[in-house]
């Protein structure tokens, strides 16, 4: 059975655009030695296959260069991460983002700063609901 067309970037995909995001554009060969850099061993032709479908979903723009194409991200990592999480929230805890929260807090192991700065947050939002 064929997997439903997901309306965000794979996990390939992601980590093209990661290495977008970090510096751009970028040719081909300069996106293949980021993914080797962290682990990824890829043929060009297969990389070149996933930059073109990421530039039909419109992810990513293309250039011609001579011989090259460089390739730079038109989606931001902040549009990507918040229609990814809100994938999550309505998939695994059913819209609610309570219970997203409570299950990220009891999971991980925060340092008393990092829960200051999750308690400016909130109160920041408390105020922001109050105007």
């Amino acid at each position: 059975m064929p997997r439903n067309a997901s309306n965000h970037p794979t996990e390939f995909e992601l980590e093209i655009l990661k290495l977008l995001w970090t510096d751009s554009p970028q040719t081909v060969s300069s996106i293949r030695k980021g993914l080797a850099d962290g682990g990824r061993s890829s043929a060009h032709t297969s990389v070149i296959t996933i930059l073109n479908i990421m530039v039909e979903k419109g992810y990513v723009k293309k250039r011609k260069l001579g011989k090259i194409y460089e390739f730079w991200p038109i989606v931001s990592e902040s549009d990507v991460s918040q229609i990814m999480v809100g994938d999550m929230v309505n998939r695994l805890f059913d819209g609610s983002a309570k219970h997203m929260m409570l299950n990220l807090l009891d999971q991980e192991e925060l340092t008393a700063d990092e829960l200051v700065e999750l308690r400016n947050l909130i109160n920041r939002k408390v105020r922001e609901q109050k105007l």
